[in-house]
């Protein structure tokens, strides 16, 4: 078969099966990426716009020199150290939250009511609250755990209790227990009305139950997936990300993109992506030849006649 030959079989192959193929265009946000810092970045998160879930992304973002993932409130950036997906839940860790290590005083901790965020199964512990905390109530309801004072007494021996005005040991009638913790009517956990100067949060006691040194702090979260998101990792997600794609949305009408690494968007999964792109690719080679500019012209023509 001679050049024209071939330049013509390939503008009518292309011609024939564009309408059946995968739409596809120029990633307008090619950076989405499968990770940020050492956490695994899936559906319905992402590391910029554009990436994972709408309803995630102004919430759950990678900063810009990709070493942290953040999720963002009302009252401040906080650092994501874990995600679960199986479990659908998360912690993170607010530079303001009192460790065994390192006690100071702490800003207000929130979560938008609108986002799909909610707290999960961590401890929270007052601290450096005005005593007797027996008495701390919200709308009328006594807040602190006495069942749980037993944590109160392992924090309160953590040397670093002096950098909030304490002394060695103080009197365990300044921490609460906060079980359960619930924010208040603006989302937030409010220590000024609380009366204290800071907080701790547990996620989990480990193997030393009376050694605060080890235990792991932070913040526990429970997302939750509306129907709609649901539905993109059953019928699409699934297959984007077995393709080495990354699930994202195309403004302004947010419908799902399967984001490739050759920096285009499919509807459907990357490996589609490559077999279209390299038809695409040959096809606008050809097009740019000589012959295959005479024959795209009388195929122009040709269509041009059929159609008026």
């Amino acid at each position: 078969m001679n050049q024209a030959n071939m330049d013509v079989h390939l503008l009518l192959l292309f011609l024939v099966i564009i309408p059946f193929t995968p739409k596809l265009t120029i990633a307008p946000n090619p950076t989405c990426q499968s990770s940020c810092g050492s956490l695994q970045i899936k559906y319905p998160f992402g590391s910029g716009s554009g990436c994972g879930s709408p309803r995630f992304q102004p919430y759950v973002t990678c900063t810009p020199s990709g070493d942290q993932l953040l999720l963002a409130t009302h009252t401040g950036s906080y650092p994501i150290t874990s995600i679960d997906y199986k479990t659908s839940s998360l912690t993170i860790s607010p530079q303001e939250m009192s460790t065994c290590s390192s006690m100071h005083h702490s800003s207000n901790l929130g979560l938008d009511w609108s986002s799909p965020f909610q707290l999960g199964p961590s401890t929270f512990i007052l601290i450096s609250c005005t005593s007797p905390t027996s008495s701390l109530t919200l709308k009328s309801t006594p807040i602190c755990d006495p069942s749980s004072v037993h944590l109160c007494d392992s924090l309160y021996t953590c040397p670093a209790v002096v950098s909030l005005g304490l002394p060695l040991f103080p009197p365990t009638n300044t921490c609460c227990v906060y079980a359960p913790a619930n924010f208040n009517g603006k989302g937030e956990l409010e220590l000024d009305e609380l009366k204290c100067d800071g907080y701790s949060s547990v996620v989990s006691l480990g193997d030393y139950p009376t050694d605060p040194s080890h235990w792991e702090y932070g913040v526990a979260l429970k997302y939750v997936n509306d129907m709609l998101d649901n539905s993109v990792i059953d019928s699409k997600c699934n297959s984007c990300e077995m393709s080495d794609g990354i699930c994202g949305y195309a403004p302004p009408s947010n419908s799902f993109v399967c984001v490739c690494k050759n920096g285009y968007n499919t509807t459907v999964d990357c490996y589609n992506n490559k077999l279209y792109g390299q038809i695409e690719e040959q096809f606008w080679s050809t097009a740019s030849s000589p012959t295959g500019k005479i024959w795209f012209g009388f195929l122009a023509g040709l269509i041009f006649c059929l159609v008026t």
